[in-house]
């Protein structure tokens, strides 16, 4: 915040902050005749979409006072964008521009009265948010003067002709020391206590409490040759301190962190261990070096070479470290996607998979905890070659200078290259260690505080990007020696210096990042040919205004690789590649690993170490289309095309000198249920979540995941103990671990005694403790089923074997389908169904049951209704079952058996039962949690099916399992986002007697399946307490629905419609496959939407819903964003758009108050009012520009200017 004051002595305070889309009619309002003049004419969307940075100065009213746009080449066409260096530099030698430390101003705008003071507040808000930037230059034409505003910020410093127009432009230069200057740092004195320690006060008092009043300055006093005390002054007065020592506890770094990328931080020895005697290696060598033995982190892998920098630059390790590409790693590790880029990720983030949930489908089925015994750690025996820094502080208006310390420490240390902070992980991260590289700490690490590096090297400024040339192939191939993807790099790098494109003509270039002539960098990136695809298929849009980009303005990543010294310049290599190659928006996918051909692998890419500075962008979700039907008027190839499903990554020029906040805290999610992936998806991505294919998010690039079962939680040291020997710290834990079918046990009852279900006596729910039998299972997973196929095939079940299917769940008719599918006959499969718990079926619609149960029959599959399991083999040895007993209501029966297939009622596993009850959280049948999804532990939160909401709500029949699990975890992100991101608004406590109701979610729960007779079964339901159908019928406020088809062949289609008119269930039964994403949106939605879908029923206009929903009409409803055209004709008809007319929704209150008097109907009233006001054109504009802004996916429908 800072105050402006105007020539008539007005006041204003103001704050600088992004410029963002909807600032654009404000800065067109603020642009003048002179502004034209001095910078041209402007398009001021396309001008922000290409800027580096643009600054929007407001008030406190959110009034904006000025605008300025600054782009990284000249404007006016003084020189192209790749190469104003040359020109710049022959206009005065002696300013040393180069593309790292300066900018261009393309735009500036403000309010008159205040425009001085906000042209001063909009350069230092510049020069703060980009430390490395120096100079920023102000082309105009030369017969212009600069105004009474830019004149007191810019000065002229020559002349240059322009490559477009005739007359000549002038260059004005801005230069840092003006408005927010480097600091002059100094050793520290006794006398700085003074302006020091209020300082310090500030931030804490724990030194003062601990070490007395005067601890600074007798730390001051103790300097001597290992410790020194710094300060960084301002107009005499010290404003920041920062202790350093060479004294390091080496030993318990090497103990605790993987510090080989850095050589140990020591000096290098010839009686150095750094590679595993031949006992300890294994067949993946090359994969164990790639991976450290923590949390499958990538290890940056180092290569001697020789020296080839000059003397002045010797400080620069006379080894060049290399970070390797993560998906070079085999499908074991590389499955992690873990690399140098994850450990400083936004979230830092564990998910420890329960075996019983389907860790597989996150492609990690393989991935399993290293043991740390038989990992090797390298043994250094030379002298550190690191100081730390000890303590450090800075007033926080000057905290964007905390780099300058640097030089003056690495000076007070002249035979040390590496400075070292140690700081508590939950540290919010500050300026200084933003340039800092963070290390991967080993897997039994419990030190609690994060350790970061710099080297030396990493101050140098000499940083250049160029295009890549013959003579740098050696340089690039020392560079990649190491990585198993190194072929693959100077292949694309021979075909640049060959041909500049690929085989098949498609525009290739190569970069090269360049510090005092040795190469530290490689990228390669060509032409993006499939942008169609990618607008179509993920949300791009989010970051990006299509229409503003021209088709070779989109890039497409191969490969980054950037010695982690030089890790902080990743964004300006970047932005340096943007520039130099006259692109606007890269692209980086990451394919899933189990391809095998070459374009269509994980192999295609190596890995961008700049991973960690792309956004990861959305995937859509995609219309099926039919196809045939639509004809010609069906979408293009390229957007229908069934390509391979990646994860996309994006970063453009607008996001190249974005700040991005590091959240170092631990979140640990047990359990890969819907719950949990979706929670951790919505963390990635922020907002909103997807249900496509796991390929599409690459969870595996954010998130460290360790497979195996939570066996115990110790609260108090925040860890998880995982397969009773390794740990998982945490400092949030999300328990989302759901339910899963338990291996019934038997009731023991004898059948020879003849028993019915009536004598057996009630011993409640026994845990089963004995053997689990081999040809016993429990489907809860993918990898469940593997087992279960995997011994199907590897045994003679399908012509001899009886299979017992128990349960009476829809997995119990999925899995007789499947069976019958395999082969099985129909006479060999025993469909047992136990006594039901409530009166309410797993189908709950008589229709379907009665078409399924006749499917069952036909197929010769037996039932049999009301058993209970009573013994296994009789109540000898139960492995392997051979037979199986039951009682029933009348008498019992015995049953021969190959394969016992359990679908009883789930419950929560023994062993987290057992972890949870054991660290004493509350457990009543279930996890107890509050609204906020806490525990009675405020760092644990659960969710999903293993919960229960308090006794205190009055709720008991309402669960997490009444709702849509992946809006659960939806919600539960939102919930913590708060705690991470300081973007959104703090939330308010809502009010007392608010918090003893339970939230109500809306979004819809979905079942389905193919049931036996092949029958394709979708269910689609709002959240509610179970019912049975025909009482829901029964009850006055049901609505109506709408019924074509039977069920016996197949065409079965119903749709409940409420009183309100809106859909609320859907059932369909099916011989065909149908489009199931298309249905789920016609939830929620009004039948008139539908086109007037109640009307045309009752007017027998619909003789089959399934043919109505494939018209060309409904695709919008399908389409991602139709919701946001229904918000915005919303908002048309609820803004005042007319001055003397009331909103549309304002008249409809008034009518309803009774407030009109009116002598029509008000149906009728409302539409005359629409059709005669402003309000229909409005809505028919918005209605055609989304059609037409979305014609790629919807050009079944006509608008103006086509036909």
């Amino acid at each position: 915040m800072s105050v402006l004051t105007s020539p008539r002595g007005k006041v204003e305070v103001v704050h600088c902050r992004r410029t963002e889309s909807q600032d654009i009619y404000c800065i067109k309002n603020l642009i003048r005749k002179f502004t034209q003049k001095l910078f041209g004419r402007l398009n001021i969307i396309y001008l922000l979409e290409k800027a580096n940075l643009a600054v929007t100065l407001c008030n406190d009213k959110e009034e904006i006072m000025a605008q300025a746009t600054f782009v990284d080449y000249p404007n006016w066409n003084v020189s192209s964008q790749d190469n104003w260096v040359s020109v710049f530099r022959e206009l005065d030698p002696e300013i040393p521009c180069m593309p790292l430390n300066t900018l261009f101003m393309h735009l500036f705008v403000a309010v008159d009265e205040y425009s001085v003071g906000c042209c001063r507040e909009i350069i230092r808000a510049v020069f703060k948010a980009v430390p490395e930037l120096h100079f920023i230059f102000l082309i105009v034409p030369s017969y212009m003067s600069l105004g009474s505003t830019l004149i007191t910020v810019f000065e002229q410093v020559g002349n240059i002709p322009s490559l477009m127009y005739d007359e000549d432009f002038a260059v004005h230069i801005c230069c840092r020391e003006n408005h927010y200057p480097q600091l002059h740092i100094r050793n520290a004195r006794v006398e700085d206590h003074d302006d020091l320690m209020p300082i310090f006060l500030r931030h804490d008092t724990i030194l003062k409490e601990t070490y007395g009043e005067y601890f600074l300055a007798e730390l001051i006093e103790a300097q001597d040759e290992e410790n020194h005390a710094v300060v960084c002054e301002v107009e005499g007065v010290a404003v920041g301190f920062m202790s350093v020592c060479s004294r390091v506890n080496m030993q318990l770094l090497h103990e605790c962190f993987d510090l080989g990328p850095f050589h140990g931080l020591c000096v290098p020895h010839p009686d150095d261990v750094l590679q595993p005697p031949p006992e300890l290696s294994t067949e993946g060598s090359e994969d164990a070096k790639l991976s450290s033995s923590s949390h499958s982190f990538l290890k940056i892998v180092e290569e001697p070479q020789k020296q080839v920098i000059p003397e002045t630059m010797e400080s620069i390790q006379k080894e060049v470290i290399e970070e390797a590409p993560a998906e070079e790693m085999s499908s074991t590790v590389r499955s992690g996607n873990a690399s140098e880029l994850e450990d400083t990720e936004k979230f830092q983030q564990s998910s420890v998979g329960d075996t019983d949930y389907c860790i597989s489908s996150l492609s990690l089925g393989s991935l399993s905890l290293p043991e740390e015994s038989s990992s090797f750690r390298p043994i250094y025996k030379g002298a550190s070659d690191a100081f730390c820094i000890q303590l450090f502080c800075i007033e926080e208006k000057y905290e964007a200078r905390s780099l300058d310390f640097m030089n003056f420490v690495f000076s007070l240390f002249p035979d040390k290259n590496f400075c070292i902070i140690s700081l508590p992980h939950l540290t919010p991260e500050f300026v200084l260690i933003q340039n800092f590289v963070k290390i991967v700490p080993f897997n039994n690490c419990t030190l609690e505080q994060d350790l970061y590096v710099f080297h030396r090297a990493g101050l140098l400024k000499s940083i250049k990007i160029r295009l890549a040339s013959l003579s740098d192939t050696p340089g690039v191939e020392n560079l990649v020696s190491t990585l198993m993807l190194n072929k693959s790099i100077l292949e694309d790098l021979k075909q640049y210096n060959e041909a500049h494109r690929d085989p098949d003509g498609t525009s290739l270039k190569a970069f090269v990042a360049e510090v005092a002539e040795q190469i530290v960098g490689i990228a390669v990136i060509r032409d993006e040919m499939d942008i169609e695809y990618i607008r179509s298929h993920y949300n791009i849009e989010d970051f990006i205004y299509f229409s503003h980009h021209q088709r070779e303005e989109h890039g497409h990543l191969y490969h980054f690789a950037l010695n982690p010294i030089f890790r902080h310049y990743t964004k300006f290599f970047l932005k340096e590649i943007l520039r130099l190659s006259y692109k606007s928006c890269l692209y980086y996918p990451v394919y899933p690993q189990s391809r095998e051909d070459k374009f269509q692998s994980s192999y295609a890419h190596s890995l961008t170490s700049a991973l960690h500075y792309l956004v990861p962008v959305r995937p859509r979700r995609q219309i099926v289309y039919p196809l045939e039907k639509l004809g010609i008027n069906a979408p293009s190839k390229a957007v229908s095309k069934d390509a391979l499903g990646y994860a996309l990554n994006h970063t453009n020029r607008k996001l190249t000198l974005e700040p991005k906040i590091t959240v170092n805290a631990k979140i640990v999610v047990v359990g890969a249920s819907s719950v949990g992936i979706s929670f951790l998806e919505t963390l990635v991505f922020c907002h909103c979540f997807n249900d496509k294919d796991y390929a599409l998010m690459s969870l595996c690039s954010w998130v460290n995941v360790v497979v195996g079962r939570m066996t115990a939680i110790d609260r108090v040291a925040k860890h998880v103990v995982v397969s009773k020997e390794e740990i998982v710290l945490y400092d949030h834990l999300i328990l989302c671990t759901g339910q899963q079918y338990q291996v019934p046990c038997p009731t023991g009852a004898d059948i020879s005694q003849h028993l019915t279900n009536r004598e057996i006596p009630s011993s409640g729910k026994q845990r089963y403790t004995d053997q689990v039998p081999g040809n016993h299972f429990t489907l809860n997973d993918e990898e469940d089923c593997c087992k279960a196929l995997r011994w199907i095939r590897n045994n003679p079940i399908v012509t001899e074997g009886n299979v017992i299917v128990y349960g009476n769940t829809i997995d119990t008719y999925t899995t007789v389908e499947t069976l019958l599918n395999l082969g099985v006959r129909g006479g060999y499969i025993h469909l047992v169904q136990p006594p039901p718990t409530s009166t309410i079926t797993c189908i709950n619609n008589y229709s379907v049951e009665r078409a399924v149960e006749d499917a069952l029959r036909a197929a010769g599959v037996a039932i049999y209704r009301d058993a209970l399991l009573a013994q296994w083999n009789d109540g000898q040895f139960p492995d392997p079952i051979h037979s199986a007993c039951f009682t029933t209501p009348t008498k019992p029966f015995r049953l021969p058996c190959s394969m016992f297939f359990s679908f009883c009622e789930k419950n929560v596993d023994y062993e987290t039962f057992k972890a949870l009850n054991d660290a004493c959280l509350v457990y009543d049948g279930r996890l107890v949690i509050d609204t906020n999804f806490h525990t009675n532990d405020i760092a644990i939160r659960a969710a999903g099916s293993l919960t229960k909401f308090s006794n205190k709500y009055y709720s008991n029949e309402w669960t997490h399992s009444s709702f849509n699990s992946k809006e659960i975890g939806f919600q539960l992100a939102a919930a913590m986002l708060n705690l991470f991101d300081p973007t959104l608004e703090p939330v308010t406590e809502p009010p007392a007697d608010l918090d003893r109701l339970i939230p109500m979610y809306k979004g819809a729960k979905i079942q389905g399946g193919i049931l036996p007779g092949s029958y394709h079964y979708l269910h689609i339901a709002k959240p509610a307490i179970p019912t049975p159908l025909e009482v829901q019928m029964a009850q006055p406020n049901f609505g109506s629905e709408i019924v074509t088809g039977n069920a016996k062949n197949g065409t079965y289609f119903r749709i409940h419609i409420d009183k309100y008119k809106m859909v609320e269930t859907i059932t369909c039964l099916s011989k065909e496959p149908f489009p199931v994403s298309n249905y789920i949106r016609l939830f929620g939605q009004h039948e008139q939407l539908l086109n007037n879908l109640c009307a045309r029923y009752e007017d027998k206009l619909i003789p089959d819903l399934y043919s109505y929903f494939m018209e060309p009409w409904c695709m919008a409803l399908f389409h991602d964003r139709f919701i946001d055209l229904r918000k915005e004709l919303r908002q048309i008809l609820t803004s005042k758009e007319e001055e003397d007319l009331p909103s549309i929704e304002q008249l409809a209150h008034q009518i309803e108050d009774e407030e009109i008097n009116l002598k029509e109907k008000p149906r009728k009233y409302l539409k005359r009012v629409f059709q005669e006001t402003i309000y229909k054109g409005l809505v028919e504009k918005s209605i055609l520009d989304y059609l037409q802004y979305n014609h790629y996916h919807l050009p079944m429908y006509a608008w103006p200017g086509i036909i």
